[in-house]
């Protein structure tokens, strides 16, 4: 990484690494210029005060950021069409996927951001989700570059700003110590509560998880993940 990228990341926090992988098929690069524009979030423009207002009839809003391939996303929004759902990719290829999902389903319920979840995240309005899920985000294993995994105080406030009280952050990882990092920051966090009460709330995915092709990825690898809830206060 150059001296400028790493000035950018102090200064803002972004997400770094490849953000495109092997070419898109002719149906994915289309559906850059037809569909993405429909579900794109304008960041020039202020955020409705109720993220209620940018879709057609839902009963709350959740956002999943760094959706990968985008199974999960897709999964929850087909499953709760009256739930409103953001998911956040920089990556060209998961996009690219998640469109051509979206477009063979006909979901009506999502919309997208192409890019940083910090920039989004400045955008949205305080109290406004009922949960962000965060699944299987790159661990950064080098201790050099723990600075920029994207569970760290600052990002935690501003989730805290964004969940509304009683709303859950959700994570999950494969990574015995990315998760042990995040449960350190969220427990000394005056904002969430861990909602584990038994060894098995951690070791076993939450009702209704419909996983993600990382995950089952990271199973046939032999590594166990663990999922973490925190409920707002």
């Amino acid at each position: 990484m150059s001296d400028s990228e790493n000035d950018r990341h102090n200064r803002t926090g972004a997400f770094f690494g490849r953000r495109k992988g092997h070419p898109l098929r002719a149906r994915q690069a289309a559906l850059f210029d037809t569909l993405l524009p429909r579900l794109a979030l304008d960041l020039s423009t202020p955020a409705p005060a109720d993220l209620r207002a940018l879709f057609k009839s839902v009963d709350e809003v959740r956002l999943e950021s760094g959706f990968g391939g985008g199974e999960h996303l897709i999964a929850e929004a087909s499953l709760h069409t009256r739930t409103g759902f953001i998911g956040i990719e920089p990556f060209i290829n998961g996009m690219a996927k998640a469109l051509a999902a979206i477009d063979e389903r006909k979901i009506e319920n999502i919309h997208l951001y192409h890019g940083d979840a910090t920039d989004l995240l400045a955008w949205l309005p305080p109290a406004s989700l009922a949960r962000f899920d965060l699944l299987y985000p790159d661990p950064w294993p080098k201790r050099r570059h723990w600075k920029r995994r994207f569970v760290q105080d600052k990002s935690i406030a501003e989730i805290a700003r964004i969940v509304r009280p009683g709303g859950e952050f959700r994570f999950a990882s494969d990574i015995p110590d990315y998760a042990a990092w995040t449960l350190m920051r969220l427990n000394r966090s005056p904002d969430f509560t861990w909602t584990a009460e038994r060894a098995d709330d951690w070791r076993q995915p939450w009702p209704g998880f419909s996983g993600t092709r990382y995950e089952a990825k990271a199973k046939r690898e032999g590594r166990v993940p663990c999922y973490l809830i925190f409920r707002r206060k």
